[in-house]
């Protein structure tokens, strides 16, 4: 994490079109100041701060209706997110943005499984191949469970219960999300079985922590939204090479062309304010200030705590400084080139049991990526989550790890050698949605008019998850700008499909009840 004092991101003097703006005194430079057009015929200016899905979005759509913007990234070059992998049946606006900007970066549908140590325990159908039925049926009669028996299976039922009372609403979330996830699995009655070769593993790569650490709200919205809500949510698409090099290279020279300009290296340090209205006039990057009418921060909570630190133009307003109670996941990436073909038969993996801490994934890349199509050998990447103990481990340690794993999965990795490694070490890179971590959590708009936020931990009602999520909030944050602005259109976002008739009828009785007990004289004196 950086800190700044605020000393060092000072401003004294600026051309900006509104009045009373906050000065700042310091003993170094004035910053030189980025007025981003021609004031005879003066665009209104957006600032964008970020580098992934929810800052791109708001970039595109705000510069189609016109605005003068700029994209702002503390790095090189725009990158993924750490979230779900794979692209999922419900990520519809991703797949329109896809179909907008005319390229192809998907493989088919393909199959996933889940090992323990024990081996294969589940694999996962595409269940659009197969007749749709009710949910959860199809999850329930269609999915493969090799070692967990009916009677384990059955003891999931119960949880449908909590499933419908979760309608992704303020009240919601505020119910459940002091419970931990492995409380409200014991409190419906799931078996130890159940919970620990199947929950358990899924909520790890889902949310990146384990099941005691993660808020049972989130448990709820996850589970529904992959997994419940519909049988085919759980197919999947991949990317056939990076999301950077497939998706946010050519959609970020579309961006670029349409007038939007990318600034790299450029980390948020402060804004100018308007100390009067409370309007943001500008942001700071360092010695450098850029103009603005309005601001989306389309950033992660780490990043966002790091601009924090060192502003104290955010420092004034308890919605930020509540963002300081939230913490992050760190997470281990390891791509391996092996020196032989070992025949993987999923292409998507999910692997738990083999410490206490960590859960992690492996992907089958000659089967993914077009790159690798056809290898005389195999190359294939993994990533382990809630990974802070692989931190401080060398390479080659890691990988050894990694490669004792793979072996308890699958025998044939057993005489596998290890020809190339590249290992990434992503500390505090994924939300942590921890118990009580909902009442620091920001939405869409800030206790600044003009200030917006996007990303995948920003509090929406849309339903979505991880980058859908992301990419959803960035087209409202867009959305936001527009109407504060008075220009431009909003963008169209999608939303996710209804619920099936029965699980909307049972939702609408469980409100009835909720609002008659509500009516009931010391209701709310019970915890």
């Amino acid at each position: 994490m950086w800190a700044y004092s605020s000393s060092s991101c000072l401003v004294t003097s600026f051309r900006f079109s509104r009045p009373n703006r906050h000065r700042y005194k310091s003993e170094a430079s004035a910053p030189r100041s980025h007025q981003n057009g021609d004031d005879k015929e003066r665009k209104k200016k957006v600032i964008i701060v970020g580098a992934g899905w929810a800052c791109l979005a708001s970039a595109h759509h705000l510069t189609k209706q016109g605005f003068d913007t700029t994209l702002l990234h503390d790095g090189s070059f725009p990158a993924e997110e750490v979230s779900v992998r794979g692209f999922w049946n419900p990520y519809k606006n991703i797949f329109s943005l896809i179909d907008e900007l005319g390229i192809q970066p998907f493989t088919k549908l393909t199959r996933s499984a889940l090992y323990t140590t024990e081996g294969l325990e589940v694999e996962f159908p595409i269940y659009r191949d197969l007749p749709r039925l009710p949910t959860p049926f199809g999850a329930l009669l269609y999915t493969q469970f090799l070692r967990l028996s009916l009677v384990d299976r059955l003891t999931s039922v119960p949880l449908l219960a909590p499933i419908i009372d979760f309608d992704n609403t303020d009240n919601a979330w505020k119910r459940y999300d002091a419970m931990t996830a492995r409380e409200l699995f014991r409190l419906f009655g799931c078996s130890a079985r159940l919970y620990q070769k199947v929950l358990k593993p899924l909520l790890q790569v889902g949310l990146f922590a384990p099941a005691e650490q993660c808020s049972a709200a989130a448990t709820l919205g996850i589970l529904y939204y992959y997994l419940l809500a519909h049988q085919q949510n759980f197919d999947v698409l991949w990317c056939r090479g990076t999301v950077t090099e497939k998706i946010f290279t050519p959609w970020l020279e579309s961006i670029k062309t349409k007038g939007c300009r990318y600034l790299e290296n450029k980390r948020l340090t402060d804004f100018i304010i308007d100390e009067d209205s409370g309007h943001i006039l500008g942001v700071v990057c360092g010695q450098e200030t850029y103009e603005a009418d309005a601001v989306v921060l389309a950033v992660g909570v780490s990043s966002l705590q790091s601009t924090i630190m060192s502003s104290s133009v955010l420092q004034s307003r308890e919605d930020f400084l509540n963002v300081l109670n939230l913490s992050t996941i760190d997470v281990v990436s390891v791509k391996v080139w092996l020196d032989r073909k070992v025949e993987i038969p999923n292409a998507s993996n999910v692997c738990s049991g083999f410490d206490d801490l960590t859960a992690w994934t492996f992907l089958d890349l000659n089967s993914i990526y077009d790159e690798y199509e056809g290898a005389p050998t195999t190359v294939l990447e993994a990533e382990f989550y809630f990974a802070k103990q692989l931190l401080p481990l060398k390479d080659e340690q890691i990988v050894v790890k990694l490669m004792s794993y793979l072996s308890r999965c699958m025998k044939e990795f057993e005489e596998a050698k290890v020809l190339q490694q590249i290992v990434t070490r992503l500390p505090e890179s994924a939300t942590h949605f921890f118990p009580g971590s909902y009442k620091y959590m920001m939405r869409g708009s800030t206790s600044f008019p003009n200030l917006f936020l996007a990303g995948d931990w920003v509090v929406t009602r849309h339903g979505s998850w991880s980058k859908e999520k992301a990419y959803v909030t960035g087209l409202e944050a867009a959305n936001r700008v527009v109407d504060y602005l008075e220009e431009g259109d909003f963008a169209r976002i999608l939303p996710v499909e209804d619920d099936e008739p029965h699980i909307e009828t049972l939702r609408e009785f469980n409100r009835r009840i909720n609002e008659t007990t509500a009516q009931i004289p010391l209701a709310e004196f019970f915890m």
